[in-house]
């Protein structure tokens, strides 16, 4: 496939490239007929200039161009750095044209095991993000942080405040887990909290995630995609967005859970959201948008590839029963780097559906709570959709 139709070089006119700088070392669509080759890539970044399906918030489309001028300033860890920029893809005659042209790459580059991180545009472009892995016929996980679950009714239109309600009711479907993280309870009506219980689906509030940073590592290495709505951060430190609220994650922890992002040996996409530059203050939310890529980028290249698939013979393990015997849960604790899987058993006639999402991501603290006799709410969610 030839992915270059989709694409419009990045403008990059008002970027000085210093030296030992993001922007020195990565390789850019930046002119007509030039467009990269992707050899020796392992993430590649496109923004998508589509906003037509925001809620309240026309004018994030623009925001691509201008996260690359804060990204590209920032200078680079110790570590290669193989990352391409294709630019922008171009908005479609219509929006499903858009969607089509990112499903389209993000497909391509999952199937060259190129990590994608995609600069929107409104969120409702994660729809066209899991069609990629649909279309692959891959079971996935969604992570969204997001103040609010954007279901919406369920034959409402899609748009950025109803994409997860498309996605979950798209037949034949391919989403084995949704988790949310952040929600702030005024923003969710109750039949939300009620709908994503029946589902066996996680959510965290806003609260909750905050008290325990270090609980929110293993929710977001469980994912595949993850999808980050710049308006999960407090008006004060993100600015650029019509929709911001006073309260919400601060730009620190927004930064610590896209390095989480990058750690995951699993995740292959990562998209960042409603950035809206007419409302921005001084860039402020570009800035902190290019940060968090930075350490996306610094986590990607700190992984450990210690996802316990295969052998488990370099790995602690451990068997605890409860529940008077009727559960035995296997923990494995990786050697390398210090965190913790649980073992979900499933039925072998499932196993080429459902062998990757055995292993559920948890932390310490589940391994202590199964050792008080209680079930890790992780241990038992999976259990449900894989049994």
């Amino acid at each position: 496939m030839d992915i270059s139709i989709f694409f419009e070089p990045a403008n990059l006119d008002e970027i000085t490239f210093e030296a030992n700088t993001i922007g020195e070392k990565i390789i850019t669509y930046s002119e007509k007929g030039n467009f990269p080759e992707l050899e020796n890539t392992d993430i590649v970044i496109i923004g998508v200039n589509d906003d037509r399906n925001a809620v309240n918030n026309k004018g994030c489309a623009d925001a691509p161009d201008f996260v690359r001028k804060k990204l590209y300033q920032l200078y680079r860890g110790d570590y290669p750095i193989r990352v391409t920029d294709l630019g922008n893809i171009q908005k479609g005659n219509t929006f499903e044209d858009t969607y089509f042209a990112l499903t389209s790459v993000v497909g391509f580059l999952a199937k060259k095991k190129i990590v994608t991180i995609i600069i929107g545009g409104s969120q409702d472009l994660t729809y066209a993000n899991y069609c990629a892995y649909r279309d692959m016929e891959q079971m996935v996980n969604i992570v969204a942080v997001d103040c609010a679950f954007n279901m919406g009714e369920m034959d409402s239109p899609v748009d950025s405040g109803t994409y997860l309600s498309k996605i979950i009711l798209h037949q034949p479907n391919f989403l084995f887990n949704f988790s949310n993280i952040g929600y702030q309870t005024y923003f969710v009506e109750q039949k939300g909290i009620s709908l994503m219980e029946k589902m066996f689906f996680d959510s965290y509030r806003l609260g909750d995630v905050k008290k325990d940073m270090e609980e929110v590592e293993p929710v977001v290495r469980n994912a595949d995609i993850l999808s980050f709505d710049i308006s999960a951060i407090r008006h004060s430190d993100a600015p650029g967005n019509k929709n911001a609220s006073p309260n919400g994650f601060f730009g620190d922890e927004a930064c610590r859970i896209a390095r989480y992002a990058g750690l995951s040996d699993k995740l292959t996409s990562f998209g960042i959201y409603e950035i809206n530059p007419s409302v921005d203050i001084n860039g402020q939310t570009s800035f902190l948008a290019a940060e968090m890529i930075w350490y996306f980028i610094n986590g990607y290249y700190s992984r450990k590839k210690d996802y316990p698939v295969g052998d488990k013979s370099s790995y602690t393990k451990y068997r605890v029963s409860i529940k008077e015997g009727k559960y035995e849960i296997v923990f494995y604790k990786s050697d390398k780097s210090g965190r913790w899987w649980m073992e979900v058993p499933y039925p072998g006639s499932k196993k080429s559906k459902y062998e990757r999402h055995s292993m559920v991501p948890c932390s310490y603290n589940d391994y202590k709570i199964a050792c008080t006799e209680e079930m890790p709410d992780r241990w038992w969610q999976a259990f449900q959709k894989l049994g």
